[in-house]
């Protein structure tokens, strides 16, 4: 293998250059601002954990960790999602805190990928986690704070898709009892949206003509609330019932909410963890073919860490966010330059700190004789333009 050039960067990574970060930045501040707004605080885990801890717990498969050996020889990980890390404080450092505890972050993560793939090894995350409430507001809660976090992200055409996993596990269950194998594939032909290739396999497993049609029109229950009743009517398996009942409960809240707008049923869903134990669900805006939120109930997580509680939460891709945001809210904020020769320096710096005090974004250079004559009639200076350009000594007004 050849050694890479100094310019190069390891596959899957990348340079957020000034104009990136700051618009980065900006979507971050907003989405963590709504998010405080609705009552959650925010936390920080390390970078870097415990295999045998959270690296395990996170579902993350072990082809896509970030593993690493410290100086003990005992294997670390890259975090490659929050909620395992979040869930390892709150049954540590949290353990005797209140609830629910109403937690969000922002992070980088981190998971491997196949070089051809073209996605990210590292990426950012901002999300919540709402701890101890098992109840269906609970869920509802988490799903209309999603919506109120794209917005205030600046996404404004976007469509989020609720699920449970109750209702697979019971459809399935019954109608391929006993044949894990099966049911399995049949899960990961609607992880990967793989519907023809769900219907194909339908056709091979050789289930009584009724029940191939009973799975095969699972792929037509997606929605509004008319889909609660037509679910009902499907199974009367008690796994399925009760997932469907919960779902019906978590749209009445959304309906409280008034964003039933931007919500569909999918029964079809099951997200991309292992941990997920009830509602599901996943948020794509309009011009983007991958989603840009995704979350849901994970209940049995925080009993592999000792200390059993219901939870409930969702994680924004920001980094997707900000590549869907239009130029035009890519916009930098107005800059103000404030040119000095020597003799106005002290004068110029001093007006610059009071500038700055008052939250304004200024630039100061040092210039010589000519250049300042030429600033007082200009905003342009090495290539950018400012809002306005400020002078000293003061020679007059500016253009």
């Amino acid at each position: 293998m050849s050694k890479p050039k100094v310019f190069e960067k390891p596959i899957g990574f990348r340079d957020y250059l000034p104009g990136a970060v700051k618009k980065l930045r900006a979507i971050e501040h907003r989405i963590l601002r709504c998010m405080e707004g609705w009552g959650y605080e925010q936390i920080m885990t390390p970078t870097m954990e415990f295999y045998d801890t959270v690296g395990a717990a996170s579902s993350t498969s072990d082809a896509k960790l970030f593993k690493l050996l410290n100086n003990r020889g005992t294997t670390m990980v890259l975090r490659s999602e929050m909620t395992a890390p979040i869930a390892r404080v709150v049954s540590s450092l949290l353990k005797e805190e209140p609830v629910p505890l109403r937690l969000s972050y922002h992070a980088n993560v981190f998971r491997s990928i196949e070089e051809e793939a073209g996605r990210e090894a590292e990426f950012f995350q901002t999300g919540v986690e709402l701890v101890g409430d098992a109840s269906a507001e609970a869920d509802a809660e988490v799903v209309a704070l999603a919506i109120a976090s794209l917005k205030a992200a600046g996404v404004n055409r976007f469509k989020i898709a609720i699920g449970h996993v109750g209702f697979l596990n019971g459809i399935l269950e019954d109608a391929l009892h006993g044949r894990v194998e099966d049911q399995a594939a049949l899960k990961e032909m609607l992880l990967s949206r793989n519907y023809v290739g769900y219907r194909d396999l339908l056709k091979r497993l050789n289930l009584a003509p009724e029940v191939t049609q009973e799975l095969a029109d699972l792929l037509r229950l997606r929605g509004g609330e008319e889909i609660c009743e037509r679910a009902l009517r499907v199974s009367s398996n008690e796994t399925a019932r009760h997932a469907i009942e919960h779902l019906c409960q978590i749209w009445a809240v959304l309906k409280a909410y008034g964003v039933c707008e931007h919500v569909l049923m999918d029964l079809t869903m099951i997200g991309d963890f292992s941990y997920y134990t009830g509602m599901t669900f996943e948020g794509y805006a309009a011009d983007l073919g991958f989603p840009v939120v995704s979350g849901g109930r994970y209940d049995n997580l925080l009993a592999g860490f000792a200390h059993p509680a219901p939870a409930t939460g969702f994680a924004l891709k920001t980094t997707r966010i900000l590549e869907l945001l239009d130029q035009e809210q890519a916009e930098q904020a107005s800059q103000l330059l404030i040119a000095y020769t020597e003799a106005g320096r002290a004068e110029a710096l001093q007006h610059a700190l009071a500038l700055r005090q008052e939250g304004k974004l200024v630039v100061t250079s040092k210039v010589d004789e000519e250049q300042l004559d030429m600033l007082a009639q200009s905003t342009h200076f090495n290539g950018k333009s400012y809002e306005q350009v400020i002078v000293y000594p003061q020679k007059g007004a500016n253009a």
